[in-house]
């Protein structure tokens, strides 16, 4: 079996940034190709990325430019990037390229399947991760868990593209795990962030307030039985048992850290929240379940993200 050895990423944000510079400890550098365009290219070429008090150069890639295809293809944008992200990375596409994404939501691996061939493609997610990107520099402490592999998986039975995954994280020392049923592993991670990363936006709140203010755990946790009654009208059926092992893993989080969404809203960005809240509340209507709590949550970040454009040149709707 072919090992993976030529890695392409797109999106050298707080998650990509972490995982590329891990691979780096076990691979050569020129064996991590990132993908960038415009200012991004010019800035990474130029200034690289410090990861944990260390700076990287990277070697960048303009989409334009052709290379060899990569053994394993990584996004890890936002969503609200995804189609911009899968023109850049058409040159590093081959017959034999695993793809996977670490977006956020429920249907990006559709997306690129539909683009790239759904054959090229594993389910995935990463969880547990307290990475924090502020300009150019990364932090974190804890860098999780990536969850992979078709949308079943059968232990002593795995695909070759599984094994192939298998072996190489556990080359560069990345946690990983093969849940049997991909499907329900991904609407368990939405299932965390509807929660935290909607209510740590709309409070400015990091992890520590989760894990120490009882009132910010509860709306949190509002959010999320919204999810589990439409994930049993859709058939994934999540539980309390669920929402128990997620509050395992926030409380396992550096109090300190922020989630994706909470550093959007910071960094004045346009969020993710029509995946989260938007998603939630468009099942919600085909499922006849209110959602009252994901509603207010939706409207609250949409019109933080509106105020952002009407007063550009502000700090939290205070002009300097």
């Amino acid at each position: 079996m072919k090992k993976i050895e030529k890695i392409s990423i797109v999106g050298l944000g707080a998650v990509g940034s972490a995982y590329a510079g891990q691979m780096l400890q076990f691979l050569p550098r020129e064996n991590i190709r990132v993908i960038a365009d415009g200012a991004r290219y010019v800035n990474y070429r130029n200034e690289g990325i410090n990861i944990n008090g260390s700076t990287i150069k990277f070697d960048i890639y303009a989409p334009e430019e052709k290379c060899s295809p990569a053994d394993l293809l990584i996004f890890a944008v936002k969503f609200n990037q995804l189609e911009e992200a899968i023109q850049l990375a058409r040159h590093h596409v081959g017959d034999d390229t695993i793809i996977i994404s670490l977006l956020n939501g429920i249907t990006s691996e559709e997306i690129i399947g539909n683009v790239f061939g759904r054959e090229k493609i594993l389910y995935s997610l990463c969880f547990g991760i307290d990475s924090v990107r502020t300009g150019n520099r990364v932090s974190f402490k804890n860098l999780g868990t990536i969850a992979f592999g078709e949308k079943n998986n059968h232990p002593g039975d795995y695909s070759a593209k599984v094994k192939k995954l298998q072996e190489f994280f556990t080359r560069v020392q990345i946690n990983f795990s093969v849940p049997e049923d991909m499907m329900r592993t991904l609407w368990w991670k939405f299932l965390l962030n509807v929660g935290i990363n909607q209510v740590s936006a709309v409070l400015r709140a990091p992890y520590g307030v989760f894990q120490n203010v009882p009132a910010a755990r509860e709306i949190m946790l509002g959010a999320m039985e919204e999810v589990i009654s439409i994930s049993t009208a859709a058939g994934v059926n999540l539980g309390q048992d669920d929402i128990q092992e997620l509050l395992g893993v926030i409380d396992g989080l550096s109090p300190a850290g922020k989630t994706s969404m909470l550093q959007d809203i910071e960094a004045r960005r346009q969020t993710e929240v029509n995946i989260f809240g938007g998603t939630v509340v468009e099942l919600g209507r085909k499922y006849g379940i209110s959602t009252p709590i994901n509603q207010i949550l939706l409207d609250i970040i949409r019109a933080q993200e509106k105020i952002f454009i009407y007063l550009p040149d502000c700090q939290d709707g205070n002009r300097s």
